[in-house]
Order: structure tokens, then sequence, then C-alpha cells
């Protein structure tokens, strides 16, 4: 991934064709370690191709991913009409503490794109 964000930056800075070089300085200034294999491999698929149109087709092929979560709970049908209410109940107060958790994940931000 290190090395396709590379590939993408040197496009953003105005490189219109990045090579092998190109790639390990970029890697090179932030502390990352360039794997020549990677970098030889997604040269050799991008060779004579427009980004644009291999994102657009990548984003294409995930629209057709399924990326929604399961999190609903089944409850068995009982005779009773008490289980399923007391059920739902307990089942509410884990879905605010997963939206809690998630929250604090997000407020270091101290990640590296790199790593």
């Amino acid at each position: 991934m290190k090395v396709i964000a590379a590939y993408l930056l040197a496009l953003l800075g105005g490189n219109t064709s990045p090579s092998a070089e190109d790639l390990k300085k970029i890697l090179g200034s932030v502390g990352a370690d360039a794997d020549e294999d990677r970098i030889e491999l997604l040269l050799s698929e991008i060779k004579d191709k427009d980004i644009t149109e291999l994102i657009a087709s990548g984003r294409e092929k995930l629209a057709s991913v399924p990326s929604g979560g399961g999190g609903g709970v089944a409850v068995a049908a009982t005779g009773g009409g008490g289980a399923a209410p007391a059920a739902a109940a307990a089942a509410e107060p884990k879905k605010e503490e997963k939206a809690a958790e998630k929250e604090e994940s997000d407020d270091d931000m101290g990640f590296s794109l790199f790593d």
C-alpha cells in the first residue's frame, strides 16, 4: 500500500511517469523501507495505463463487495413477550460502547501513512 501511495504522491507532484528511483526517494524521505519487488510489480502492472481509469475500475469492483456489519441481535421467539424486549434493551448499551470506543481511537490521529 505504501508503494501505491508513493506512486500517487509522485503523480500529484507533477511526475507523469514515476520511476522506481522516484518511488524509493519518496519512501526514503519518510523513513519507510522500499521493497524493490513490490515497486517493480506495481510499475509493470500499471505500465501504459491511465491512473484515473484504473481508480475508476477499482471503484466499480469495490462497489460489489459487501461491507456492512451484521450486528443485529437475533432473539428466538418464545411464548412470552417479556424476553424479546429485555434482550433488545440489553443490546443497546453495547452499541453505544462501540461508538464511544470508535470516537476515542479517532482522537489520536498520530498514525503514519507509511507504517
